[in-house]
């Protein structure tokens, strides 16, 4: 695990949250390459090599010829903690057409849903019980050979405000620093 740190953040954070990451079996580093670059990455750079070095006991969760609708059942109840999936009418359409076209036999599943929570509901937080995943639709991704099942409402390209932040950032041509990240 990487920790980003900011400015604002003090020793005694930094110290509070590598002992409990720590205490959780799991490597962590420090990481302020988007303050110092590649110089700020170090430490994370040495904790991916040491990783890197360790025997995986690697395994997949579901085997490639498994049909897609029981590869995103699998994934919901054992990557989510669904009770389950619930697919409109017109994903599962999709879904049972894909799995008849062979051209779609060594696809790979990617879920498309909200990173702000374990469900599709960006409201469920921690870890719900009794929900069950809604499909709404599959997106196919030819070129990366990817089939990607859509869970609840989700955009797929995040939205900028009317003002976002990049328009404030730019680089002084004589000193080569950076203006406008705080």
């Amino acid at each position: 695990m990487c920790i980003n740190r900011f400015p604002a953040d003090t020793e005694a954070e930094l110290a509070l949250v590598r002992r409990y990451v720590e205490r959780a079996g799991v490597r962590c580093a420090v990481g302020e390459h988007w303050l110092k670059g590649g110089e700020g990455a170090l430490e994370l750079a040495d904790a991916v090599l040491e990783a890197c070095r360790e025997p995986v006991e690697f395994r997949y969760l579901y085997p490639l010829d498994m049909p897609l609708r029981e590869r995103v059942e699998l994934i919901a109840k054992e990557v989510y903690g669904a009770d389950g999936v619930i697919w409109t009418p017109e994903a599962e359409a999709k879904a049972k057409a894909i799995e008849e076209d062979e051209r779609f036999k060594d696809y790979y599943t990617m879920m498309v849903k909200t990173h702000l929570s374990l469900s599709h509901d960006p409201n469920l937080k921690g870890v719900p019980k009794g929900w069950r995943l809604p499909i709404r639709d599959i997106l196919v991704f030819s070129g990366a050979k990817f089939l990607c099942p859509m869970a609840g409402e989700i955009k797929l390209m995040p939205g900028t405000s009317s003002d976002p932040a990049f328009r404030r950032i730019d680089i002084d041509p004589e000193t080569g620093q950076v203006r406008g990240l705080f």
